[in-house]
């Protein structure tokens, strides 16, 4: 009998990748591609559905070659919870004063709509305490407000249809409207059954949205990995190589697939604190150019500045808490090719790994090892720099897109050595932030006793093991790398019916691969770190009362 496989689509934000994955949940092959971003203007971050659908399209078509296409049971895709804006007719229309309609898409990372999202804040609408009592820039509302305050005759009164990006996809596989509720409850404000709260709207000025049913943003809904219409029309079958009628799974925001690619492994045997515990006792971290941090639970949770409780956002039947950081692998990006002494960095790391294809992350990790004695940890190097990382605002537990980044601890010099310890200090300030999240949802009542993490920065030995450091919880890493794509295809399997439900797949499709334990001997370290990494945000936010003095 003939192998039979799923594709996993996940939409990043600067790349389109697809793996074709077996019913056990192993890659047998992934390709890659770019997708443009434009920035017309600070904080405005565009992108061109149109791009996206025709890389998905060709990431697709690598990863079947030589595979039969009646092999091929179900595809699920996942994406960033970007803003697609489309026609009557369903063509692009233009989200920027420039006007071009390719560029149709008002990114996750778009931060235009911040005066709308406090405006929205201060109304105090109940619906807020699902989003931790703040509206973040990065969710819907804010961002339609901005279009129709800022492009109302070139955008807004052309738009039919308002997509969250991973709804877009599953529009244009199976012309089906019906929404996921991950990316409705999550970004949107959708409250499942109730559904649309015609008040919330009616208060920030967008009732205009729920006429006609709510078409333009959506009135049908399911859960994610429920099949979609009749599955892949003849249209996109033809697109993407595959045969129509293949199963569609409802979609999920990208960091909600590695979610479900990495939390629901079987982790019998090896020895962590959450065996024989619920599900509720693990968090997911996916870790790349942002990070979310997911936490489910069996009843409704409400975490200050902390989005959720969502119910059925990730696994159905359970409610979801999602932590974040704005910028964490952007963030170190930044913090390392910015300085001065990053031309030097990328001379030493080709020296040193000429044909290995390692990093310049490698070759920092190995020589803060070299720079620490060899009876301490490197973690220690870090005792006189510190880093608050919000460069790009706080997602969480926060919810303060005005906060700014802050290094304490700089001197004049401007070695490769000096780069090595902002490039610590700025990871183990992340692993700081996500502590300060972990803090936040104990406080609300989560249990929280093993992370699984995943996403690009997972494959950073010194990012994982610090995070393990600084929380004191063991992190498990997924046995396939890209998780992101096991659980896209985890959708695609349910669509399928090869498995009943999404917890089945889940535990079948996703396997434990490694786990770091956390150095005990560096806690006394990390309380100390952590009580400065507090005391940093107190000092910001003391210095911007006393310069908002009149």
């Amino acid at each position: 009998m003939a192998e039979v496989y799923y594709v996993g689509v996940d939409v990043g934000t600067a790349s389109v990748r697809a793996a074709l994955v077996t019913r056990e949940g192993l890659l047998r092959s992934t390709a890659e591609e770019p997708i443009s971003i434009w920035e017309p203007q600070t904080d405005h971050y565009v992108q061109s559905s149109t791009e996206i659908w025709e890389k998905c399209c060709t990431v697709v078509k690598k990863v079947t070659q030589g595979v039969e296409r009646g092999q091929v049971r179900g595809i699920g895709f996942d994406a960033t919870c970007s803003l697609v804006v489309l026609d009557q007719s369903f063509q692009p229309v233009a989200v920027n004063q420039d006007g071009d309609a390719h560029r149709n898409v008002v990114m996750w990372m778009d931060h235009r709509a911040s005066e709308q999202a406090a405006r929205i804040t201060n109304t105090g609408h109940s619906v807020l305490s699902r989003v931790g009592g703040v509206m973040s820039p990065e969710m819907q509302p804010p961002k339609l407000l901005w279009l129709k305050e800022n492009l109302k005759e070139s955008c807004w009164n052309k738009a039919a249809h308002f997509f969250d990006l991973p709804d877009f996809l599953s529009w244009k596989t199976t012309s089906s409207l019906t929404r996921s509720l991950c990316t409705l409850v999550c970004k949107w404000t959708y409250c499942p059954p109730e559904g649309w709260d015609v008040s919330f709207w009616t208060s920030i000025g967008l009732e205009d949205l729920l006429e006609n049913n709510a078409s333009k943003i959506g009135s049908l809904t399911c859960s994610p990995g429920s099949p979609l219409g009749d599955g892949l029309t003849q249209e996109a079958a033809a697109d993407l190589g595959l045969d129509p009628g293949t199963a569609v799974g409802a979609s999920l925001i990208d960091a909600h697939a590695g979610g479900l690619g990495v939390i629901g492994a079987d982790v019998k045997g090896f020895h962590l604190p959450c065996e024989d515990q619920p599900i509720t006792s693990r968090m997911a971290m996916i870790c790349g150019t942002s990070s979310c941090h997911m936490a489910i639970s069996e009843r409704p949770l409400f975490v200050p500045g902390v989005w959720g409780p969502c119910l059925s956002a990730m696994v159905p039947d359970m409610w979801l808490n999602e932590g974040g950081q704005s910028a964490t692998g952007r963030l170190i990006d930044h913090v390392v090719k910015g300085h001065a002494a990053y031309t030097q960095l990328q001379e030493q790391a080709q020296q040193r790994f000429p044909f290995t294809g390692e990093n310049i992350y490698s070759y920092l990790n190995s020589h803060l090892s070299s720079m620490a004695d060899s009876r301490s940890a490197v973690d220690l190097l870090g005792s006189s720099l510190h880093v608050w990382p919000d460069f790009h605002g706080n997602r969480s537990p926060l919810a303060d897109p005005t906060l700014k980044g802050m290094v304490i601890g700089l001197s004049l010099s401007q070695t490769l050595d000096d780069l090595a310890l902002l490039y610590l200090a700025t990871v183990q300030a992340l692993a700081l932030g996500t502590l300060h999240i972990l803090e936040a949802m104990k406080e609300a009542g989560h249990d929280i006793r093993t992370l699984f993490l995943c996403g690009g920065l997972s494959k950073n030995a010194l990012y994982v093991q610090i995070h393990a450091n600084a929380t004191g919880l063991p992190v498990v890493l997924p046995d396939q790398m890209e998780a992101v794509l096991v659980g896209a295809a985890v959708l695609g399997a349910c669509a399928s019916q090869d498995y009943s439900t999404i917890q089945e797949a889940m535990g079948r499709m996703a396997k434990v691969g490694k786990v770091v334990q956390p150095d005990r001997e560096l806690q006394s370290f990390y309380e100390r770190k952590y009580k400065v990494f507090l005391r940093l945000i107190a000092h910001q936010r003391e210095y911007q009362a006393l310069m908002n003095q009149r």
